[in-house]
């Protein structure tokens, strides 16, 4: 079924008919889409789950249910993780309402999954209404499939729950670009106001929205229509910046943007395009771009939006001199319905036996399509096993999984160490998981006195040496992770061990293979007495 013709009588008034084909029986692309549509909820929650508590929080994770710990006003963290760092506070809130019922790692990621889970539903929707059943139902299973959204969604992260509001913002405008009811713009900006109310990186999904209807004329938006929509977002996102001023933390905003403006880049600019599209899927791409490209004749405003969705936010993350793993994560819905259109759209026009592909005539059988959509599915499925297996590696990169040992040596803390006692780590990395598990305050060495070049959450260690003899650090952490990082502040932290005659009380370790595959135990996490 084409595009066209599953649009009803009212849309054509906007969108003439482009190409007339004799699509597949209502039927049977019903059948097909509701067991494609199985296929990927179930896959998408079996690989979401599996061995998802294996490993304990890496840094954010710790960071953001310690601040949902806060709140919900957990023994032992409320005073040690603030309420008020660096991003909105949604997520937060919605998880320390699972922490008055049970509070676990594991229940902060099943949220997180529920939010993953419910993006893939969003994604079918939009795909429905802009293409038909089954291109939605492709490109729902093709997001469940996807290493980058599988991967961001087992943890407990803002980026899961930001897409899942950036998708249903994508859907309000899908539904306003079909029927033109203001109603539905409206309902994009109180969704936007959500998003950034997750996450106030996702504001740049409104230069996106802008770019939308600036090269969608045929969408005929009013300005008045436009101003009510942001209105409605910064109605939303309101509750934050005023409870921020009502607590007295107004200047928590403030310092936060200045040290945003003036971090140094932590990654190379071709990050990006070495990292996420592996994690997207190669296929995925190419199926996406060729079918922009074979069937650019039907392009309308529905490509528009999908296209505009994708390359603000590339651009503006490429420009940005501070990278994630994580941060481009919106623009996978919106390349998962691109290459689902495509495929749908083919295995509909492929079932009718006047329909001459552009390719070669083998590409006119219907099952060869279903073969390339086997090929995608298979490579992302795959890729996704391979990616959330525990971890085996001493490096570590933000926003890809957890923290192997860290857990274990943050409840070895909690259990063995007094709770007077004070932490030194390399960085800051190590010390928001000590804090989450060991509950005992951190302070990480690499932390700059400067706060141009600091995160305003985070207290530097003005003077180590002082601390050490005065007794009021006894504890210093050494990690792999972080000395991978950087690996002068791990000598310096192991000069302090030497100079204060460290004894090693606990030590975590992981098996790794060497370069001949002979498995070997290597430390992970090194935790020193000190005395002065």
């Amino acid at each position: 079924m084409s595009a066209v013709n599953n649009l009803n009588i009212t849309e054509r008034v906007y969108e003439p008919e482009k190409v007339k084909t004799k699509s597949i029986p209502a039927v049977t692309e019903l059948v097909t889409s509701r067991l494609v549509m199985l296929v990927a909820l179930g896959m998408g929650t079996f690989l979401r789950i599996w061995q998802i508590n294996a490993m304990g929080y890496n840094t954010d994770e710790a960071v953001y249910s310690g601040q949902a710990a806060a709140i919900a006003h957990i023994a032992g963290l409320k005073d040690i993780f603030p309420i008020f760092r660096a991003h909105p506070l949604l997520f937060q809130s919605m998880l320390s309402l699972v922490y008055r019922i049970e509070f676990s790692d594991l229940a902060g990621r099943i949220l997180s999954v529920l939010f993953g889970l419910a993006t893939i539903l969003v994604v079918y929707k939009i795909g429905q209404l802009l293409y038909g059943r089954l291109p939605g139902a492709l490109a729902a299973l093709l997001l469940a499939l996807m290493p980058y959204h599988v991967i961001v969604t087992r943890q407990v992260l803002l980026d899961g729950p930001m897409t899942f509001f950036a998708t249903l913002t994508l859907y309000m405008l899908a539904r306003y670009g079909r029927f033109r009811q203001p109603g539905w713009l409206y309902a994009a900006g109180a969704c936007m106001g959500l998003t950034v109310l997750t996450k106030e990186t996702s504001i740049v999904l409104l230069g996106g929205i802008f770019v939308f209807l600036a090269l969608a004329p045929e969408v005929h938006t009013r300005i008045r229509d436009l101003l009510l929509s942001v209105f409605f977002m910064l109605l939303v996102f309101a509750p934050y910046p005023i409870s921020i001023i009502l607590a007295g933390n107004s200047s928590t905003g403030h310092n936060y943007l200045v040290w945003q403006l003036f971090r140094r880049p932590n990654h190379p600019w071709t990050f990006y395009f070495e990292v996420v599209p592996p994690a997207v899927g190669i296929l995925v791409l190419v199926v996406a771009v060729v079918g922009l490209y074979m069937l650019r004749r039907e392009h309308y405003w529905r490509e528009k939006l999908l296209v505009a969705w994708i390359v603000v936010p590339l651009v503006f993350f490429e420009i940005w001199p501070v990278k994630g793993f994580q941060y481009l994560l919106p623009i996978a819905p919106a390349l998962a319905l691109l290459a689902g259109r495509a495929l749908g759209i083919w295995i509909q026009r492929a079932s009718n036996k006047r329909f001459v592909s552009p390719f070669k005539t083998i590409f006119n059988h219907q099952a060869t399509y279903w073969m390339m959509t086997g090929a995608v599915v298979f490579s992302l499925g795959f890729s996704s096993w391979q990616r959330i297996q525990p971890e085996t590696s001493t490096e570590f990169l933000a926003g890809t999984g957890g923290v192997p040992g860290g857990r274990e040596a943050g409840l070895w803390i909690e259990s063995n160490v007094p709770i007077s006692a004070k932490f030194m780590t390399i960085g800051p990395s190590m010390a928001n998981i000590i804090q989450f598990y060991g509950e005992r305050p951190a302070y990480g060495l690499a932390i700059s006195p400067n706060p141009l070049h600091r995160n305003p959450s985070y207290d530097p260690i003005v003077n180590p040496d002082a601390q050490i003899r005065n007794s009021e650090i006894q504890y210093l952490v050494w990690d792999s992770f972080s000395a991978n990082r950087s690996s002068f502040f791990s000598d310096k932290l192991m000069g302090y061990v030497n100079k204060y005659n460290g004894r090693v009380v606990h030590t975590e370790s992981i098996t790794i293979k060497d370069q001949a595959g002979n498995p070997i135990v290597k430390p992970v996490i090194i935790i020193y007495e000190v005395y002065p």
